[in-house]
């Protein structure tokens, strides 16, 4: 046994996970170490370790591949954060085996609509399973930069788009579409729908009832209370960079919009599209393609709820993805996407606008699964 009293000896080793750790003990290091921590009952803890677990080559990956087997999708998330990336045939295979796929083509369109590129893509997503038959499906959202608001070019922009401006958004997971009739009749016990329909999106954009701003808050609440997670509003910033998917376009589909991809008013199109009749009606969710990240109506169907106060425009706003609370307008929320009976500039990515918090739209949700941003950049 050693005599010096400043180097750690064999029964100092302490697990990983422990809350504290002991004076002069010695953190049981390498693979064994990862491992011990692996087995943690602390998500955060079991997270750190499959960074660690990058260290150890061809070890640690097999470990971080076991992760995507781990009980908590937090775990199974970051597991995936790490590899996603990487080539090896037996990761991809791994990636495939463990997580739910779904298979979209991304759409790109001309100046005057038609179409010019059909690409197959593919996204990663979790069910949540809400009773009586009714899912939730929560599409994987990496994290990244992107410039939010609108270029001085952009036709039929508004002075809130303004000034342009980098955020820096984390990985989240959003609604694969806007929230059902369907999923609000069974999380909040009735439907306040004008048009109903259990795949179309909840609404009452001409209400006699109103799903308000504070309904959509209070429906997320209810769903965290039945599922365990965190279930939030998008924040605008998150939306926006959501909606883009990393283009830059007025569109996800490019510089137009035609009642083929989106359901808005069509007697008034955008740029050199043609006008048509439109659909006068919310449709089923899923009946237009989707964006690059596998999400869909984030153009047109319903106006979306965000979880931010209204501010008319950017100066001052956060960089960093987070809901914009600071003000003393308690009144007013945000709301983005447009609508199937508003003009298709409104239902630009970049348009923003106002409502009451008592006024009415759809909204969608999201859940941020503690993956840390550490994970979601690589």
């Amino acid at each position: 046994m050693s005599e010096n009293q400043n180097e750690p000896r064999e029964y100092d080793a302490v697990r990983g996970g422990q809350s504290s750790i002991p004076l002069n003990a010695a953190v049981l290091g390498g693979i064994p170490g990862v491992k011990s921590r692996l087995t943690s009952p602390i998500v955060e803890v079991r997270i750190a370790a499959l960074s660690e677990a990058l260290k150890y080559g061809e070890a640690g990956l097999d470990l971080i591949m076991q992760a995507l087997q781990d009980e908590s999708i937090q775990v199974k998330f970051a597991a995936y954060s790490l590899l996603k990336d990487r080539n090896e045939k037996k990761i991809r295979r791994e990636l495939q085996n463990y997580f739910a796929t779904f298979e979209f083509d991304v759409i790109t369109v001309d100046a005057e609509g038609t179409e010019n590129s059909r690409i197959k893509s593919f996204a990663h997503y979790f069910p949540e399973d809400l009773g009586d038959g009714v899912v939730l499906d929560m599409v994987y959202i990496p994290g990244g930069t992107f410039m939010m608001g609108s270029p001085i070019t952009e036709k039929g922009r508004y002075k809130s788009e303004s000034p342009q401006h980098q955020v820096k958004v984390p990985t989240f997971y959003a609604g694969k579409y806007p929230i059902t009739q369907a999923q609000y009749q069974v999380v909040m016990g009735n439907n306040p729908s004008r048009f109903k329909g259990g795949k179309r999106p909840v609404e009452n954009e001409r209400p006699v009832d109103y799903v308000g701003w504070s309904d959509a808050v209070k429906f997320c609440r209810k769903l965290s209370e039945k599922t365990g997670k965190i279930y939030r509003l998008l924040s605008e910033a998150e939306w926006e960079y959501a909606c883009r998917a990393g283009t830059t376009t007025p569109f996800y589909f490019g510089e137009t919009i035609t009642t083929d991809l989106v359901n808005y008013d069509g007697k008034y199109p955008y740029g050199a599209a043609p006008k048509s009749r439109g659909w006068a009606t919310p449709m089923d969710v899923g009946s237009f393609p989707p964006n690059a990240f596998g999400l869909y109506d984030m153009h047109g169907q319903v106006s979306e709820w965000c979880s931010d106060k209204w501010q008319g425009n950017y100066d001052g706003a956060p960089t960093d993805g987070s809901s914009w609370e600071t003000g003393t307008n308690n009144y007013y929320r945000v709301q983005r996407g447009g609508s199937w009976w508003y003009f298709a500039v409104i239902c630009r990515a970049a348009s923003r606008y106002d409502n009451s918090e008592g006024g009415h739209g759809g909204f969608r949700v999201a859940v941020a699964l503690a993956v840390p941003s550490s994970l979601s950049s690589l």
